[in-house]
């Protein structure tokens, strides 16, 4: 593979198996868990530009736009709305943790339920809230349904997937997400007119609640959670199921059941395990990739682009329809993932997606400083509110093709099987309290560093981008079980593995 000791060579796997119509289903089912949480992102910037929705709960933003001394970057300022956003990543992050005992005790599947069935009573009250409590309180629920989902989901897809097509059907989360972004986005705009518009908007989010959690229902578990919790003639059956009934299973099922044997012969406790020297670096991936992706600013964007779009120029139903085209061409790029990553692989897709996110928001930041001025009280005109639309675009085009899908994809297939679910629960962790923060900060950053915020998540994409060039190993193609040898044939990582004896890894 590519030279300079970045990428490495790794076996495969003996068990390939062939996509089934089975093994699609079932995966088209787990990702759909993808939509409550990309429905989330969407309704949530939407709800808060409709007037309605403002007057009930803060009406001092609406003084605020209309105050002539206001610049173009302050007029969404309020710690109370970005609570209303960021609590919801709060909730998220505990119960991502708690969800890592969950999904080994009960299973993927069953976690994705219980996600889905907290999301959906979060929606209900969300939908009907009279004052700010209950706001926060439906926000807190939709976080815990979603910290549980996005924990197991990823997992689910990367286990049930055969390795060769693993990428592919990993990005089918954000895929999903991104439906779910899009689907917000046009529920938004078409109720925008009315009083009770916010209602609808945050009410339907017990829709792809209740699509997910029935999906859920009419799935099998993973092969290799029931063979953790020993369910072995279940394990074959879901084997059969997904590989096909033709196919010997029978080898794959001894691998997996030997895997299962070392995990549970390792008596320490995973969130200690996960800390050994010999794991550190998964545990830098899962700390870093998860990290790096909000600081993209990507999710910033998405909760913010209708507030964003308004505030650069662009009217009411003009800022709701730009949230929708950015949505649109998100959901479009995450397709050209799915296409090309186990094709091209990983590293590719970061690296090419990243030098197109840092142009746009080096783009962006400029074009702002130069026609609304340092202070940003200039007025903007409707052709260059526009043309910072279209960069936008194009930066959502490299995320959906990077660090949308690959976030979710890396987590989840580089740890072995005694830690992943550990793994995966770190990585959503650390995701919701990096979103937290910046949630919380976004509106006020973007009223006191104007343009600059653009500048400061323009400089973060190019630190992750280098980082990913020196320190990520190729994984596209490798079983999980055949994961660890990435680590020990990489220039950087290996003089933490060396001397480990790889056939007891856990």
């Amino acid at each position: 593979m590519a030279g300079g000791g970045f990428t490495v060579d790794a076996p495969s796997s003996g068990f390939d198996g062939k996509i089934t119509l089975s093994v699609i289903i079932t995966c088209i089912v787990a990702a759909s868990s993808g939509l409550i949480f990309g429905y989330d992102v969407g309704v949530s910037g939407g709800v808060t530009t409709m007037v309605p929705f403002l007057k009930k709960f803060f009406p001092a933003i609406l003084r605020n736009a209309a105050t002539a001394e206001v610049n173009m970057y302050c007029v969404y300022d309020s710690q109370m709305l970005t609570l209303f956003t960021s609590s919801l990543y709060l909730a998220g992050l505990v119960s991502s943790l708690l969800a890592s005992r969950v999904t080994a005790a009960l299973g993927r599947r069953t976690t994705i339920m219980l996600g889905g069935a907290i999301f959906l009573a979060g929606g209900a009250i969300n939908g009907g809230s009279e004052n700010i409590a209950m706001l926060i309180l439906g926000r807190i629920l939709l976080g815990l349904g979603v910290g549980f989902t996005n924990q197991a989901a990823p997992l689910y897809l990367s286990e049930i997937a055969p390795p060769k097509w693993r990428g592919a059907f990993n990005t089918g989360f954000q895929f999903f997400l991104g439906v779910g972004v899009v689907a917000a986005g046009c529920i938004n705009y078409g109720t925008a007119k009315h009083t009770w518009d916010w209602r609808l908007s945050l009410g339907l989010a017990v829709v792809p609640a209740a699509v997910m959690t029935i999906g859920a229902f009419l799935i099998t578990d993973t092969p290799s959670s029931l063979v953790e919790r020993g369910k072995i003639d279940q394990a074959r059956k879901a084997l059969h199921k997904v590989r096909g009934s033709t196919t010997d299973v029978e080898p794959e099922l001894e691998e997996l059941i030997r895997w299962s044997e070392i995990a549970k012969s390792v008596e320490q406790e995973p969130f200690m395990t996960i800390f050994e020297r010999q794991y550190r670096p998964h545990l830098v991936m899962a700390f870093a990739i998860p990290f790096f992706q909000q600081l993209t600013g990507i999710n910033i964007v998405a909760f913010y682009s209708p507030n964003l779009f308004q505030s650069v120029g662009l009217g009411n139903d003009a800022a709701l329809l730009s949230a929708i085209i950015l949505g649109l061409v998100n959901l479009a790029s995450i397709l050209i993932s799915t296409a090309f990553v186990d094709r091209f692989g990983r590293r590719f897709l970061f690296i090419t997606g990243g030098i197109l996110m840092f142009v746009c928001q080096i783009a962006v930041s400029v074009l702002l400083a130069v026609v609304t001025g340092v202070h940003g009280t200039k007025d903007i005109s409707n052709d260059n509110a526009i043309l910072v639309l279209v960069l936008l675009c194009l930066y959502a085009a490299g995320f959906g093709w990077s660090w949308g899908p690959l976030t979710w994809l890396i987590p989840s297939e580089i740890f072995p099987l005694k830690i992943r679910t550990t793994g995966q629960s770190i990585a959503v962790g650390v995701q919701f309290i990096t979103l937290f923060v910046l949630s919380q900060t976004f509106l006020t950053m973007l009223c006191n560093f104007k343009f600059g915020a653009f500048l400061f998540y323009g400089a973060w994409i190019a630190v992750m981008t280098i980082f990913i060039i020196f320190f990520l190993p190729e994984t596209k193609g490798i079983a999980l079980e055949s994961m660890y040898t990435i680590w020990g044939k990489h220039w950087f990582w290996r003089r933490f593995v060396k001397g480990v004896d790889q056939d007891n890894l856990p």
